[in-house]
């Protein structure tokens, strides 16, 4: 499966940036593909491994803050891996047929 997350600490002002590393640090720590841009990061393993992962990721900002928002969406395709690279490749070689 493959998750795409934001967790965001609420009440601790604008700057969330030391909140947000400390989940993104968490999700590297885990050694499941991941990937962060600016509004998601997105992750990719079996279920409850993902799961544990935006659970830590989650814990980490609430220790920063009083209050946190999680806004998650997931793919979830049994039996499928890899499908974090080979879905943007598929885009990637479809744009390449003008």
């Amino acid at each position: 499966m493959i998750i795409a997350f934001s967790v965001t600490p609420l009440g601790e002002g604008v700057d969330v940036g030391r909140a947000v590393a400390a989940a993104v640090r968490i999700v590297r720590a885990s050694g499941l593909p991941n990937r962060t841009d600016a509004m998601f990061t997105t992750i990719e393993g079996e279920w409850d491994e993902v799961m544990a992962v935006v659970k830590d990721a989650t814990d980490a900002v609430l220790a920063a803050a009083p209050r946190c928002s999680l806004v998650l969406k997931a793919d979830i395709r049994p039996g499928v891996t890899n499908a974090m690279t080979s879905k943007v490749e598929t885009v990637e070689r479809y744009l390449a047929e003008n």
